[in-house]
């Protein structure tokens, strides 16, 4: 796989800079102006890591806005809501009300979350200008806002596992991947809500979860809503451990003994406690496919499937890992059912889901095509391990492919053809941090 030339890298860190000044508003960046017209959690944690690139004071303001918008108990929801924009999206911010919802912020929110990246992404834009950083009190703002966040994942979403789980398949941040089917088989279609589809305007509904798939996620956040997004119904049918939410909790935790120790606190306990939850991600681990799968605690059974999020381990160290696990997760990255570096044809970016899988679709929904922000995740895993070299094969290919696209919200894995939405924020901010730096994992020195 060939490196963009230097023109063509320059042209391209100009065209995904257009998209991020097109989609910003002022305090955050949407999505895509159209099919996600909010602030989304993950993706603003995502478009910070590009834009600290462009303008680290951005950045910043990117992360500030998020982590304003907190709910009392520390939760950092999955939307925040521009209620000038209320019909564009469903479902809205009328749905949620969360106005009335105890300890919500004063701007309207969703009660669900998303995986916590944001600690490592307050890291790496910290690290990009560290004067910057420290003038405007970065770094101060928001350790108490993330250490407050991760102590809701530990005492409110972890059970006696030690794992946090997610109550909705649209907290994973892969809604409707294969993981969540047996979970969703139990749960009713049939919400109150009358269910709209302003996504259908703006991507084919092949490439979109179906209508039945939208009744039941209508139907949970439903129930999670009016249990007051409390984390307190026995009953509710859908809690999942998640392999990519776990695994960025343990990578978000050391990033927040780096900045702890920045500020002159100890960093020994974050440390400690991403050791905690790597050691009891170990429930997860499924040695025939290689990778972490999730667990339903409703019936205590593992879902023997591989995603891609079952390989975000990489992210931690090898020291932190159990012995070999570093090398069997490369080799399962590295083979038939994600890049095949040894097939006839392999892909340009991993998929989604198991490239061997009967159920394989390379065009529908989290269902096995591929996203820009799982490859960058495991190119930072293959780094993480020493693997610098094979990361940065893959970064022409994938660059191009989000140039030749404009910037797709998830491609073809092999052929790099573009689906969903396109101008998308987080596909255009890697693809300027893809661009604009080394090979050496970043964060791995204090600034």
């Amino acid at each position: 796989m060939t490196a963009l030339d230097a023109p063509a890298r320059v042209d391209s860190l100009g065209a995904a800079s257009a998209v991020l000044r097109r989609n910003w508003g002022g305090q955050y960046t949407v999505p895509a102006t159209g099919l996600y017209p909010h602030q989304w959690s993950w993706d603003s944690a995502f478009i910070a890591i590009g834009l600290r690139h462009l303008s680290p004071r951005r950045a910043q303001l990117e992360l500030d806005s998020l982590l304003s918008s907190q709910w009392a108990d520390g939760r950092l929801p999955q939307i925040v809501y521009d209620t000038r924009r209320d019909d564009d999206y469903a479902p809205s911010a009328t749905f949620w009300g969360s106005a009335d919802l105890p300890g919500s912020p004063p701007v309207p929110t969703t009660g669900l979350v998303q995986p916590p990246v944001h600690a490592w992404a307050v890291w790496l834009v910290h690290a990009q200008d560290p004067a910057e950083s420290a003038r405007r009190r970065f770094l101060e703002r928001a350790y108490p806002r993330l250490v407050a966040w991760h102590r809701y994942l530990r005492e409110r979403r972890a059970a006696a596992d030690g794992l946090a789980a997610v109550v909705h398949p649209w907290e994973s941040g892969t809604d409707n991947s294969p993981l969540w089917d047996d979970a969703l088989a139990r749960v009713p279609g049939t919400p109150r809500a009358v269910i709209d589809r302003p996504d259908l305007r703006h991507a084919d509904a092949g490439e979109r979860p179906s209508g039945k798939e939208y009744g039941k996620y209508f139907w949970l956040a439903e129930r999670y809503r009016d249990h007051d997004c409390a984390d307190v119904d026995p009953d509710h049918p859908f809690v999942v451990d998640d392999p990519t939410t776990n695994a960025l909790w343990a990578r978000s935790e050391l990033a927040m003994a780096d900045i702890a120790e920045t500020l002159g606190h100890d960093g020994a306990l974050h440390r400690a406690e991403a050791a905690r939850i790597v050691a009891a991600m170990e429930a997860l681990w499924d040695a025939d496919l290689g990778a972490y799968v999730a667990l339903d605690r409703r019936t205590g059974e593992l879902v023997r499937k591989a995603t891609v999020g079952g390989l975000l381990a990489l992210l931690v160290p090898a020291d932190v890992l159990p012995s070999g696990r570093a090398e069997a997760l490369v080799r399962t990255a590295r083979g038939p059912r994600f890049l095949d570096v040894d097939g006839a044809t392999p892909p340009v970016m991993a998929p989604s889901y198991d490239a061997t899988a009967p159920d394989l679709d390379p065009a529908l929904y989290w269902r096995g095509p591929a996203w820009f922000n799982m490859m960058w995740l495991v190119l930072e895993g293959l780094r993480a391990h020493g693997l610098g070299d094979a990361a940065d094969g893959y970064v022409g290919p994938m660059t191009a492919a989000a140039v030749r696209e404009d910037f797709p919200e998830y491609v073809n894995p092999w052929t790099g053809a573009g689906h969903g939405t396109r101008n998308f924020s987080w596909t255009a901010a890697l693809t300027v941090d893809l661009l604009s730096r080394t090979t050496r994992p970043e964060g791995s020195d204090r600034a």
